[in-house]
């Protein structure tokens, strides 16, 4: 059976998913994560995306992007460039992706909060949190949203998500970074809704 065509849009907002195979542990060190790094940062010298939240777990990692390109070649790029990593690194034979890579369109400003608000929770959202506070985490975008210092990343963009924040909140990364901070029942306190919340799937 022929897979079914992936509905992308030219600068429209996508979550991506990537998955180990089995859900195994294939982004395990430190060395692997900041590979995966690498492999966007090369992606991102022959295609033309801009990131807005990206986070690396170690079986799986989640990108909020716009892309001019066509984002199954930007994949493939990022992704084929690990495998290789890998099998060389760990001597690594079969398949090592759960199938294709999950993308969604992300349609609207509070499902942009949504999404980078999940994604970026990703680390203190496991069983066992893997920092004590989301700032502590490098292998992901959050860092650059709470130091306010300048993306050390081309690709990266830190003034979307902000411009996102509905009042009260200002349109700062400060305020964006409170945000992604809030507890779920202190959002709902403030909008009684969940559609700021829900990430869409």
């Amino acid at each position: 059976m022929a897979r079914r065509k992936r509905n992308w849009r030219p600068n429209a907002y996508y979550h991506v998913v990537m998955r180990g195979n089995n859900r195994q542990n294939i982004y395990a060190t430190e060395e692997d994560m900041l590979h995966v790094m690498r492999c966007i940062g090369h992606a991102s010298i022959d295609y033309h995306f801009t990131i807005v939240a990206f986070c690396i777990m170690t079986n799986h990692y989640h990108i909020l992007l716009q892309s001019e390109d066509n984002l199954s070649n930007i994949m493939r790029h990022i992704n084929r460039k690990y495998s290789d990593y890998y099998a060389k690194r760990y001597d690594y034979v079969g398949q090592l992706y759960q199938g294709r890579y999950y993308s969604k369109e992300v349609k609207s400003t509070y499902a942009m909060l949504a999404v980078s608000r999940y994604i970026h929770r990703n680390p203190i959202a496991t069983k066992t949190p893997m920092v004590k506070h989301l700032a502590e985490y490098p292998f992901s975008t959050f860092p650059n949203y709470h130091s306010s210092t300048p993306s050390p990343y081309p690709y990266l963009d830190t003034s979307k998500l902000p411009d996102c924040l509905p009042p009260p909140f200002e349109k700062t990364t400060a305020a964006y970074v409170t945000y992604c901070l809030m507890e779920t029942e202190e959002i709902l306190n403030i909008y009684n809704s969940r559609d700021i919340l829900e990430v869409p799937t």
